[in-house]
């Protein structure tokens, strides 16, 4: 009986044990499933969706380009992509050896691409801008390619290829650094494509747009099947430019020309400028790119022919090329020593062929005998100048050079500008260790030495004097619009400053400059029979790498401007020879004189004089 008693009481122990276990395993599912519904509920519903429902963005359309009258520059087309969103069973090797000859696009490429958005719902573009014969083969082959799609999406367009690439920039696919940057941005997403250069990347945000998407739900292919939800794109702002698309061509032909021609093969930019407002009319630079390749996915072949040109195709050498000026700082020279009465207009200096104090000489061993003022700018005289020089000193003939806006950039809405520099005894010491001496101010005086401008600064400085004086930020946009074309904003000409430089002192360099495409002016015989009357400067720049640069600055008409251009060619030579060719066909172009409409430009001598 005794025993009995004693395995009822050890089974109900063990029961009790037993019951206690399932309680507290019970508890467990419970607290388990509360924090699963509770904390995690979100986190798993996505998982589920993300099964069943797949959000394809919606690229939007970067905001069109439009030059000064209206023509567009810049803008999208419909194109056809692409792209892969992982699937439960992912992707095979056979099925990415058949994508990879249906796209013509390499395994390992795909391969790359697939595996940066595996742990994404969101489609990861594997090709795009096809042709409609590739488009056609994915599609007949879709269903044994799972999670590949073929969507239509806006692709950014430059119609005119290469022209002024450097201004307008260029686009690329978003990548993992832009969207760190871009986080909680609305309207960014996988296949957003990101401004990189100029303008593009300049007002990038503006231009963008917000992406969309739809929200669809797929089958176990990750086919879809019905479109749930959609959210439209918002376009970006379209931009009204100032820039004259008929000058820009005429610009960029007449540099291809020189190309052509075997001049300004290492570099040519040019820059036209309106003196009145600050505008920019036409901004053009050699050795170019096609924007176009960058859009599509630049191959392997194409982006090897930029970064092997020695030249850099990519720079935009109208703000980022600094150069000694040559002699297109004698117009600064000249305004010092005129200003601070250093010399009169009338006083005779005699040019020997060399300075009396320093042997420094003129371009090509000339004598030109008794000069004034206008007659020695006109001339390009460098003894004339190197004598105005010592008169002036370096320290204010770097004041003035200050004053004019070289060492600073213009401030152009463009990434890259360079700054320039002023020669300065400061300078030489600092860099250098070195003492400045007299010949280092003859060599500043007719802009040799530590000089360095950028085609854009030497624009501005004529524009400077073209206009009395009033100093404009250089502008690339006129309007921004709204999406219902009303005004977003509108830039106005913005003044800067004013050259503290008399209307006499300022009249006298405008004469000298009139008197240079004269018949006794270093560019006359470029410029003879011109009906508009052209003032201008030639330069030669000494080039310690090669043969020396050729500027040529210049204004339009004379009396009343209303164009400004300078023009720099790499190892050109003489400015009249190199350059003025091209400053001569955009202002054929822009007062439609001459035979340029013929696609031809009157033939030049060659008999123009040295500097």
């Amino acid at each position: 009986m005794l025993e009995a008693l004693m395995k009822k009481k050890n089974q109900d122990g063990r029961f009790r044990y037993l019951y206690w276990i399932v309680i507290f395993i019970f508890a467990a599912l419970i607290c388990r499933l509360v924090y699963l519904q509770l904390f995690e509920g979100s986190y798993y519903h996505g998982l589920a969706d993300g099964n069943r429902l797949r959000a394809i963005p919606i690229a939007a359309m970067r905001g069109v380009m439009y030059d000064r009258n209206g023509q567009i520059l810049v803008g999208s087309r419909p194109s056809f992509m692409v792209t892969y969103v992982p699937t439960k069973k992912g992707i095979s090797d056979a099925e990415l050896d058949s994508l990879s000859k249906l796209l013509n696009v390499p395994k390992d490429k795909l391969q790359e691409k697939i595996a940066k958005g595996k742990n994404s719902f969101e489609p990861t573009i594997l090709a795009q801008d096809l042709t409609q014969d590739i488009v056609t083969r994915v599609e007949e082959r879709r269903n044994d390619l799972p999670g590949v799609s073929v969507d239509v999406q806006p692709i950014r367009y430059y119609p005119y290829n290469s022209m002024a690439a450097q201004v307008f920039g260029y686009v690329g696919q978003i990548d993992e650094e832009d969207m760190k940057r871009l986080k909680g941005q609305e309207g960014v997403s996988s296949i957003t494509q990101i401004g990189r250069a100029g303008l593009e990347a300049y007002y990038d945000d503006l231009l963008r747009g917000k992406d969309g998407g739809r929200q669809v739900e797929v089958d176990a292919s990750g086919t879809p099947v019905k479109e749930m939800e959609r959210k439209n794109p918002v376009p970006g702002h379209n931009f009204h430019l100032t820039i004259d698309l008929n000058l820009q061509k005429a610009t960029e032909d007449a540099l291809d020309r020189q190309v052509a021609n075997g001049i300004g093969t290492h570099g040519i930019a040019a820059v036209a400028i309106d003196p009145n407002t600050g505008a920019v009319l036409a901004m053009a630079s050699r050795p170019s790119y096609n924007p176009n390749w960058f859009t599509r996915g630049i191959t392997e072949k194409e982006w090897a022919q930029i970064n092997n040109n020695p030249a850099h195709p990519m720079e935009n050498r109208v703000i980022a090329g600094e150069y000694p000026p040559g002699s297109t700082f004698k117009l600064i020279t000249g305004t010092a020593a005129l200003e601070l009465k250093k010399v009169t207009p009338d006083e005779l200096i005699f040019d020997s062929g060399r300075h009396w104090l320093v042997d420094m000489r003129n371009a090509g061993g000339e004598a030109l005998g008794w000069l004034n003022f206008t007659e020695a700018l006109a001339k390009s005289d460098n003894v004339y100048f190197y004598e105005l020089g010592r008169r002036v000193g370096i320290d204010k003939l770097a004041e003035y050079a200050r004053m004019f806006g070289m060492g600073k950039k213009t401030g152009i809405a463009l990434r890259g500008e360079a700054t320039g520099l002023v020669a300065s005894e400061e300078y030489k010491k600092k860099n250098f260790n070195q003492d400045w001496y007299l010949g280092d101010t003859f060599n500043s005086a007719i802009g040799q030495g530590f000089q360095l401008v950028t085609p854009l600064q030497a624009a501005m400085i004529v524009s400077e004097v073209a206009n009395g004086g009033i100093q404009y930020k250089p502008f690339l946009v006129s309007r921004i619009d709204n999406l219902d074309g009303t005004p977003y904003k509108i830039f106005a000409p913005e003044q800067v400053g004013t050259l503290p430089v008399s209307k006499s002192t300022l009249d006298l360099v405008r004469e000298g400059m009139r008197n240079v495409a004269e018949e006794s002016g270093t560019a006359g015989s470029l410029f003879a029979g011109f009906p508009i009357q052209v003032a201008g400067k030639t330069g030669t720049a000494e080039n310690f790498g090669g043969a020396d640069h050729a500027w040529f600055v210049a204004y339009a008409p004379f009396d009343h401007p209303r164009i400004v251009i300078a023009v720099l060619t790499e190892q050109g030579g003489f400015g009249a020879l190199a350059s003025g060719p091209v400053a001569k066909s955009m202002l054929e172009e822009f007062f439609q004189v001459g035979a340029y409409a013929d696609g031809k430009s009157p033939a030049h001598d060659g008999k123009d004089k040295k500097n």
